[in-house]
C-alpha cells in the first residue's frame, strides 16, 4: 500500500505512530519556541529601554574610587539660594547623591560585605530659571592629607543634549573652597556667559557640620 505525505507519519504496513518522528518533531517545536522567547529577552523594545531624565542641566563631580576623603559641591541660584548637603533642595536645584567618601559605601549581603568604590556627587537643576549659577567644590573632609583631583561636567539635557563643561579643578588641602564655574542662563534655558571669578559659597567652619 502505497504512503501519502501528510498522513501522520505511519508506517508502511498499517502500523501506528513513528515514535522516533513524533519525538524529533516535538523536540524541534521546543527549540524553536524557546529560541523565539530567548529573541524576545535580548532585543527589548526601544520604547521599554528609555529612561528619561526629568532635568534641563545635570552637574556631577567625581573623584578617584576609594578615597575617603569628602568633596563637597555647592551651587547657588540666581536668587542667591545655596544647594549643599544640608540644604538639598533649594528651588529648581535638588542634590540626588552626597557621597562622603568612604562613609555609608558598605553594605552587608547575604553576610558578604559589598563595598561601592565610586565616589561621585549630583546635583539636577530641573526646570530653567534666568541668571547666574556659581558651582563650587569644597574639601570637607581629609583621611588622606593630600590633594583631590576632581572632575566636573555639566551637561545640558533640553532641548538639545550637549557638555557645556568638562573641567578638574585640584583642591590642595581640607578646608580649601574654589569656584568651578559662573554660568548665566537666558530666559530660554540658553547659555549666555561662562566665568571662573572666585565666589565664596561655604557659610560654616571646618567641623561645624558633617558632610
Amino acid at each position: 500500500m502505497a504512503i501519502r505525505a501528510g498522513t501522520g507519519g505511519k508506517r508502511p504496513g498499517g502500523g501506528g505512530a513513528d515514535p522516533f518522528s513524533d519525538l524529533l518533531f516535538n523536540s524541534l517545536l521546543g527549540i524553536s519556541l524557546l529560541f523565539f522567547i530567548a529573541i524576545i529577552f535580548i532585543n527589548p523594545t526601544s520604547k521599554d529601554a528609555e529612561v528619561e531624565i526629568k532635568a534641563y542641566f545635570v552637574i556631577t563631580v567625581t573623584w578617584k574610587d576609594y578615597s575617603p576623603d569628602d568633596i563637597d559641591v555647592w551651587v547657588e541660584d540666581p536668587l542667591g539660594k545655596k544647594l549643599w548637603f544640608r540644604q538639598r533642595e533649594v528651588g529648581l536645584l535638588h542634590l540626588d547623591r552626597d557621597d562622603r567618601g568612604m562613609d555609608d559605601d558598605k553594605v552587608m549581603v547575604d553576610d558578604e560585605m559589598i563595598e561601592n568604590p565610586l565616589n561621585q556627587e549630583i546635583v539636577t537643576i530641573r526646570g530653567v530659571y534666568p541668571g547666574r549659577y556659581t558651582v563650587n567644590l569644597h574639601y570637607y573632609k581629609s583621611k588622606t592629607h593630600k590633594p583631590v583631583e576632581a572632575d566636573v561636567k555639566i551637561f545640558k539635557l533640553r532641548p538639545d543634549y550637549k557638555v557645556i563643561l568638562d573641567d578638574k579643578v585640584i583642591l590642595e588641602s581640607k578646608g580649601v573652597e574654589k569656584t568651578v564655574v559662573n554660568f548665566t542662563l537666558g530666559i530660554d534655558g540658553r547659555l549666555k556667559k561662562m566665568d571662573k571669578k572666585p565666589r565664596r559659597l561655604v557659610v560654616f567652619t571646618n567641623g561645624a557640620d558633617q558632610g
